[in-house]
């Protein structure tokens, strides 16, 4: 069947995203899973993966693990606590509540250290947690909280929790690939992200950015066996392959789509393109009326929250449709104390892509009579 002059929906959301043509090229591709191809392949996606976060291979291991993101983040948490560990979980957004409910789950001892959506948790409140608790072992964040776009601080906290001597966990979901992240500075042992957020592959398997003397320390802490990331790595260094069926299509993607980021100037690159669109964006959107759910100074710029407008015809399902058929695609709200929604900046998507969002809200706009 032919898909000629057919074309994708543009994609406002945090992932899964908008992918070049070059990498959906790059899926038409069967590869057997222990192929000799396919092995170097892997090799080389792990070694970029370090690249990409600035980290030295004698210290820091990149270990891909099958599943959505969140299957990396429970790994993570599952192989890596002591069985005799608590964790303190930052939380100001729905992302870090799905941490807490994890430990919950996996009966992981731990304690919560809760801050308003619209507020960055406070290194200062995160040592007094840590003081307040001395049986803490672990500290878990999320760097760019999706719940509302929000960065938090992970390197003045990173200090902090080096300083108790626990081990730090950061979900850079949405991060990772277009926010600078020192891990010597923010002193990371475990980053988590995924192949269809910044780096801009498509879904199927996340990505544990480990510190090598950190997870050797894990032998025999796992709670799963599909999840077990010790178990994992030493698959990979020992074979290059994966212990089960590894997702062949989407690594070879996701192979593709790294050199796209090197290409575009790695990310610094990257975040530049991001901040301009998101510049785009809240240029226009305020222009037409909308107003953003965080102040200036604490948004980033990966997705950005808007409230609903106070008037009699806003309808968010009439206007999601509206622009749907326009062929824009915009994200619901996730904030559990405003009426939002959400705009994602990432993907393959440019300046000319952010102003057609806008002339397309300004035709809903006029349509729905705000």
């Amino acid at each position: 069947m032919s898909i000629g002059g057919w074309k994708d929906k543009v994609l406002f959301t945090p992932g899964p995203l908008t992918t070049s043509q070059t990498v959906k090229q790059a899926l038409l591709r069967d590869l057997g899973s222990r192929d000799f191809s396919f092995i170097e392949l892997v090799k080389d996606v792990r070694r970029r993966l370090l690249a990409v976060a600035g980290v030295q291979e004698d210290a820091f291991t990149a270990i891909p693990m099958q599943g959505s993101g969140t299957f990396s983040v429970e790994a993570v948490l599952s192989s890596t606590v002591r069985p005799d560990g608590k964790v303190l979980v930052v939380i100001n957004g729905a992302y870090g509540e799905r941490i807490k409910k994890m430990c919950a789950v996996l009966k992981i001892a731990h304690v919560a250290l809760d801050f308003p959506e619209n507020t960055a948790p406070d290194a200062a409140a995160v040592k007094q947690a840590l003081a307040d608790h001395p049986g803490i072992t672990d500290v878990a964040i999320v760097h760019c909280e999706t719940t509302t776009g929000i960065f938090n601080p992970i390197e003045e906290i990173g200090r902090v929790v080096h300083a108790a001597g626990a081990r730090y966990f950061v979900d850079a979901m949405s991060s990772f690939g277009a926010v600078p992240v020192d891990f010597e500075a923010a002193r990371i042992d475990y980053l988590v992200s995924s192949a269809n957020k910044c780096i801009e592959g498509v879904p199927g398997f996340g990505f544990v950015i480990a510190r090598k003397a950190a997870l050797l320390e894990t032998e025999g802490w796992a709670r799963s066996l599909s999840l077990d990331l010790l178990a994992q790595w030493k698959g990979l260094e020992a074979n290059g392959q994966f212990r089960f069926t590894p997702p062949t299509h989407v690594l070879l993607a996701f192979h593709q789509a790294l050199l796209e980021l090197d290409a575009e100037g790695g990310v610094a690159g990257r975040a530049a393109r991001y901040q301009a669109n998101y510049a785009i964006v809240v240029r226009g959107m305020e222009a037409l009326g909308f107003k953003t759910y965080l102040r200036p100074d604490q948004r980033g710029y990966i997705i950005t929250s808007f409230l609903y407008p106070e008037h009699p015809n806003w309808d968010f399902n009439r206007f999601y449709e509206l622009l749907n058929d326009r062929d824009y695609v915009i994200y619901p709200g996730k904030v559990s104390n405003a009426d939002c929604f959400r705009i994602g900046n990432i993907g393959r998507v440019f300046a000319a892509d952010m102003h057609g969002l806008i002339a397309a809200v300004r035709d809903v706009v006029q349509e729905m009579g705000l």
